[in-house]
């Protein structure tokens, strides 16, 4: 933009505050990390940091700022937070704790220790875990010892703290990962007097999917000078995951995903589904019908979500159904589909729930069931996702077959050779009363049949929802921009687009003043619109005016 236009851009940043953003490309050593970190990334396959990496990284080893990060799971916020770490606290001053990570699940602990043991490379850096259900008497050994970080959930290391097992007042480093997930789950007070125990001079990393009150109060009270920092929002899909959805009646959602599975015999995903209800009934249903998969959600244990997760992990299972709500946290490499069995309800989950695919440079597929009655809450999603999210035609049982005898195909292709002398007679004897071809088709006919029952694949009729979907309401909005900040109806229009992604024919009856204007959207853009310009600043406060709300009728 120019002009006029620039001064609008500004106000607009100005009154929102916006976020740190990064345009240009970097790899791991712009960020003048050491050779044993490189050679630990370079081990680990990471190419480039990700979005939340190149906003943290730069801020956390070039200044003493605390950092506030709004990110979603598996955008890689533990590097983002772990490398800093690893880099800049000197382990060899003792055997006191320098680093505690405090982590709302047991999973999430073990995921974190993981990933800051494979960072530390060769260096004698000792981390330990420290988490309900875990042995105690181990932790006890592990903290005696002496250990330089701890991983912890919020029960178990208050209850260190109580027992004075574990002496935080030399921590240098602070993290609350998933900060909204342990409010979500109670542990706000346990974390504030984790806090309490920790020396004033650390540094605090905080990093959080949401920004609830609660969270904002925790950094006013806290944190020193802070950046707040955010992909949410701006880094909303993933560039290697293809998007799609069908349109299904409700009845028609099993068969469906049925074809789906069968259509990719390399199928690794997982299923998310509304309620913890649905999650038993879909995997038990998708047990009986001969696949591998097994439910997850609140309800399970810690004993039984390890258990899952491990077999899935270790592609002992190949399908994972589960909640938005038990999901999170889990962060697995390699899936090839996400599948929104029904339409979240929040936006944000729908982008939370596809950046679990098409990671480290390889293609994978999120798609979307949408029966009638979700069509105006997907157009929602959407519009919200600023994402091309196509209509795709259901797969035709013939098409299914035809990738199943494919597939079967190339593992005889790719089977080694064996000489069994039972076999080659048996062999022989069919080709001289049947032919070579008769006896391909035959056994081809028999390992399709075994594999697949076409039953599952029910009757699907094509559907399109939009033909009965009524236009939305329309909404009035007051915009406090206008022509005394170089802006006409043109430009001001352009601005909003450009923003949120709504088409500029979406925007209409454009009316423009001196301070202010007005514009005409629907019921959804007005929603998208007012999202996108009421953004918190970076203390997390609301402006004192919102730039875009609606407008009040005339008396």
């Amino acid at each position: 933009m120019r002009g006029g236009e620039n001064i609008a851009r500004r106000e607009v940043e100005e009154h929102m505050n916006s976020t740190t953003s990064v345009e240009t490309k970097l790899s791991f050593k712009n960020f003048g990390l050491s050779d044993e970190t490189l050679k630990a990334i370079e081990e680990k396959g990471y190419v480039e940091p990700t979005e939340i990496q190149r906003l943290v990284l730069p801020i956390a080893l070039g200044t003493d700022k605390d950092i506030i990060a709004q990110a979603q799971t598996g955008t890689g916020k533990t590097a983002a937070f772990g490398i800093p770490i690893l880099e800049r606290i000197d382990f060899k001053s003792g055997k006191s704790i320098k680093a505690l990570i405090v982590t709302p699940t047991r999973e999430l602990a073990l995921q974190i220790y993981e990933e800051l043991k494979s960072l530390k490379g060769n260096r004698r850096i000792r981390i330990a875990t420290v988490y309900g259900g875990q042995s105690m008497e181990r932790q006890l050994k592990d903290l005696e010892k002496g250990v330089d970080i701890v991983v912890g959930t919020p029960g178990r290391l208050l209850d260190h703290i109580n027992r004075k097992t574990m002496d935080l007042s030399n921590v240098q480093y602070l993290v609350l990962d998933e900060a909204d997930r342990m409010l979500d789950m109670g542990f706000l007070d346990d974390v504030l007097e984790i806090i309490k125990q920790t020396p004033e001079s650390k540094r605090t990393f905080l990093f959080s999917a949401t920004m609830p009150k609660e969270i904002v109060n925790i950094a006013r009270k806290f944190m020193k000078e802070y950046e707040h920092i955010s992909t949410v929002g701006e880094e909303l899909t993933t560039e290697n995951a293809e998007q799609i959805y069908f349109e299904v009646d409700e009845a028609d959602k099993l068969p469906l995903l049925c074809r789906i599975i069968d259509m990719n015999p390399g199928f690794y995903g997982i299923i998310f589904c509304q309620t913890k209800s649905e999650v038993d009934e879909l995997s038990k249903k998708l047990s009986d019908l001969g696949y591998n998969a097994d439910g997850l959600h609140g309800d399970y244990s810690q004993y039984q979500r390890e258990r899952v997760l491990d077999k899935f992990r270790k592609r002992q299972l190949n399908i994972l159904v589960t909640t938005d709500v038990a999901a999170r946290g889990i962060d697995i490499e390699g899936l090839t589909h996400v599948i929104n069995y029904s339409v979240p309800r929040d936006p944000e989950y729908y982008v939370h729930r596809i950046g679990r695919t098409g990671r480290a440079g390889k293609k994978g597929f999120a798609i979307t069931f949408v029966t009638k009655d979700e069509y105006y809450h997907f157009s929602k999603v959407k519009r919200f996702a600023k994402a091309k999210i196509v209509k795709d035609k259901v797969p035709m049982v013939e098409e299914i077959l035809n990738r199943q005898l494919e597939n079967i195909v190339e593992s005889i292709k790719s089977m080694p050779h064996v000489s069994n002398e039972l076999y080659k007679d048996i062999a022989q004897k069919l080709l001289q009363e049947m032919g070579p071809t008769e006896v391909v088709e035959m056994l081809l006919h028999a390992l399709l049949k075994e594999r697949i029952d076409v039953e599952r694949y029910g009757n699907i009729k094509p559907k399109d929802f939009s033909k009965n979907v009524s236009k939305d309401s329309t909404v009035r909005l007051f915009v406090a921009l206008g022509t005394s900040k170089g802006l006409d109806k043109k430009k001001l229009v352009e601005y909003i687009s450009e923003k949120t992604g709504i088409e500029q024919r979406n925007i209409n009856n454009v009316r423009i003043f001196e301070t202010y204007s007005f514009i005409d959207v629907s019921e959804i853009d007005a929603e998208i619109i007012m999202k996108t310009f009421n953004k918190s600043s970076r203390r997390g406060k609301k402006p004192s005016r919102p730039l875009v709300q609606i407008a009040k009728p005339k008396n």
